[in-house]
């Protein structure tokens, strides 16, 4: 009767093999593009108004940071080989998002897909160091 309880050899390493699966779909987060984010004007869409709070993942560009390395950036829906500051929120691009990081990163190169899982914010924030002004927030990202 024991060995009937005792699991087999081969079905603990069947156990073992999808353990990282399982792992992954336990820490999936939903995937937010920038064309989820606005409606026309400053209407949020009912996606976006949706995520608030939750963690979300994005993915697009880094902008040239101030610095090379930096604990936020800016991620854009398309490559830019400018710095991404805005001094007004009337200014604010629709496909821009700022990314605060846990720690410090290095900047990487403007060109290359990246994605950024965060918890989701939205509100006008004045950066007091360098008078940036953001509406969408990635807060505590990776």
């Amino acid at each position: 009767m024991d060995a009937f309880l005792r699991p087999s050899r081969r079905q603990l390493m069947l156990v073992a093999g999808l353990t990282p699966f399982a792992s992954t779909a336990a820490r999936a987060t939903e995937l937010l593009t920038f064309r989820n984010i606005w409606l026309d004007g400053d209407a949020v869409t009912a996606k976006a108004r949706g995520s608030i709070g939750a963690e979300v993942d994005m993915q697009g560009y880094m902008a040239p940071p101030l610095k090379a390395e930096t604990n936020f950036f800016v991620l854009t829906k398309l490559p830019i080989a400018i710095r991404a500051f805005c001094d007004s929120t009337a200014a604010w691009p629709e496909d821009i998002v700022l990314v605060l990081m846990g720690r410090p990163i290095r900047a990487i190169d403007d060109d290359k897909l990246i994605r950024g899982r965060g918890t989701l914010e939205f509100g006008t924030e004045t950066d007091n160091a360098t008078g940036f002004v953001s509406r969408v927030h990635l807060r505590n990202a990776t």
